[in-house]
């Protein structure tokens, strides 16, 4: 009976033992855990409190926002723009304003093209440039450009400055301006360097090439263009740079204000 009750006695607190095992769960069940209830989907990122739309420093500076639009050189609306805002940091929407002070006493207005562009907009672009067979909008944007080459030229690139607030595309236009008409899709072409009254209309001064166009004339101190062209490109650019902006030499539309607010740091919240 000792041993039997012994054995008895072991089988017992084994089976203790064995109803007190904590049971780790799996990584797939972990990871199952913190994802959102059916249903429901995480929301978007949030826009940090640095960045501001841009109407709200200063509502005269005119929009024309085209990546929110099929007018642009995907000729589709690009992922990530909800809305047609300008987004910036604070401090380049600021330095933006005091540029248009300047500029309204002499007639003139800057227009944005594009400012904040989330990192999802630019993976939108990577994909389109590795599309060859998408060529909708070469007779406008990049004639003279095979698109094969987009990436190794610099047109087309995996991170933007854009992304972290301070980078906007920017033009000037005489006032009174009159809104530039509304792009259809699948109407006839024009070289984005042609004659000004041979490209697409817009309302801003003759730069010598339309916005985005993907060649060396949208260089901004390339020497074929001269005369009026020239000294447009170096108002805006002379205006700007007195306001803390530097040009991107490869396109006399590009300027980022310095010191950037986020230099290091590629925001991706969607432009609501």
């Amino acid at each position: 009976m000792p041993r039997l009750a012994t054995a008895l006695r072991g089988l017992a607190v084994a089976a203790a033992a064995l109803m007190t095992v904590t049971v780790l769960p799996s990584a797939a069940d972990a990871e199952a855990a913190h994802r959102p209830p059916p249903g429901r989907t995480p929301g978007p990122p949030s826009m940090p409190k640095e960045f501001v739309a841009l109407r709200e420093v200063d509502p005269t500076i005119l929009q024309e926002m085209r990546y929110p639009t099929a007018h642009n050189f995907t000729g589709v609306p690009v992922d990530g723009y909800r809305r047609p805002a300008c987004l910036l940091t604070r401090d380049a929407a600021r330095a933006l304003h005091r540029a248009q002070r300047s500029f309204l006493r002499r007639g003139l207005s800057l227009k944005v093209y594009d400012c904040y562009r989330p990192q999802r907009a630019v993976d939108h672009f990577v994909r389109w440039a590795e599309d060859l067979g998408d060529q909708r909008m070469k007779g406008e944007f990049y004639p003279r450009e095979d698109k094969s080459k987009l990436f190794d030229d610099g047109y087309i690139a995996a991170k933007s400055g854009h992304s972290r607030g301070s980078t906007l595309d920017v033009t000037l236009v005489r006032l009174p301006a009159l809104p530039t008409r509304p792009y259809v899709p699948g109407e006839p072409l024009a070289p984005c360097y042609g004659p000004q009254a041979a490209r697409f209309p817009d309302n801003s001064l003759d730069m010598g090439t339309g916005f985005d166009c993907f060649d060396t004339l949208a260089h901004t101190l390339d020497p074929r263009i001269h005369g009026r062209q020239r000294a447009n490109r170096l108002l805006l650019k002379h205006g700007l740079e007195r306001a803390g902006f530097v040009n991107l030499p490869e396109e006399w539309w590009h300027f980022t204000f310095t010191p950037e607010t986020f230099p290091d740091t590629y925001f991706d919240f969607p432009v609501r």
